[in-house]
């Protein structure tokens, strides 16, 4: 079992932790966690991105000249692809990106992605994370003091309003909760810091 030191928000070492074989110590899969990313990043997509047919181009409602003895080739509007202001063939229109994975994978992807932390030495579990009151310097330098990456990823055991409004101001910084986290953000940061309590709710959720 991978045992990880805890630290407070200073950087002091406070203990160690023994995280779970299970969650935590299993071998990465790559597949699966490229799977989870591609689709994180489908899903995030807005679809939006819209062209004009020939028949949504305004003009075009007769036919450009006679079908014979002109020497041209044949038109029927001055609207088709082929023509300068004419509509998009095969363009994109709206449409819906998302779609969804196994709950197995996408429980194996985040295990997978907690594990590599462990590996990298990318993993900070952090004892006593509280503050009374809105203030990202002293989040800052707290994790300043922990040795934090500049991409953090911060879970929470509960919704501290204090800690996640003190760190939403620092650029590159994510807090999250330890019921929504997903393979994407935690592979996404350079450095994950876990609150000690929430370490106990991760294995309790992914122990299934």
């Amino acid at each position: 079992m991978p045992n990880v030191t805890v630290v407070d928000m200073a950087g002091k070492k406070v203990g160690e932790i023994t995280l779970s074989d299970a969650i935590f110590g299993i071998e990465p899969n790559k597949t699966v966690m490229h799977m989870a990313v591609v689709n994180h990043l489908a899903n995030q997509r807005q679809g939006t991105q819209s062209t004009l047919t020939r028949s949504e181009v305004s003009g075009g409602g007769r036919k450009p000249w006679r079908q014979k003895g002109t020497g041209h080739a044949r038109q029927g509007s001055i609207r088709a692809p082929q023509w300068r202001h004419g509509g998009v063939a095969l363009g994109p229109k709206p449409r819906d990106y998302r779609y969804s994975l196994n709950r197995k994978v996408r429980q194996l992807a985040i295990k997978s992605a907690l594990s590599d932390k462990v590996l990298d030495n990318s993993l900070i579990v952090i004892d006593g994370l509280k503050m009374d009151g809105y203030n990202t310097k002293t989040m800052v330098n707290c994790l300043n003091a922990i040795g934090a990456g500049k991409k953090s990823l911060i879970v929470l055991a509960d919704n501290d309003k204090f800690v996640i409004k003190s760190a939403a101001n620092i650029p590159g910084v994510k807090t999250t909760q330890f019921n929504t986290i997903n393979a994407y953000d935690i592979i996404n940061a350079d450095t994950l810091v876990i609150a000690k309590d929430a370490v106990a709710k991760i294995e309790e959720v992914y122990s299934e």
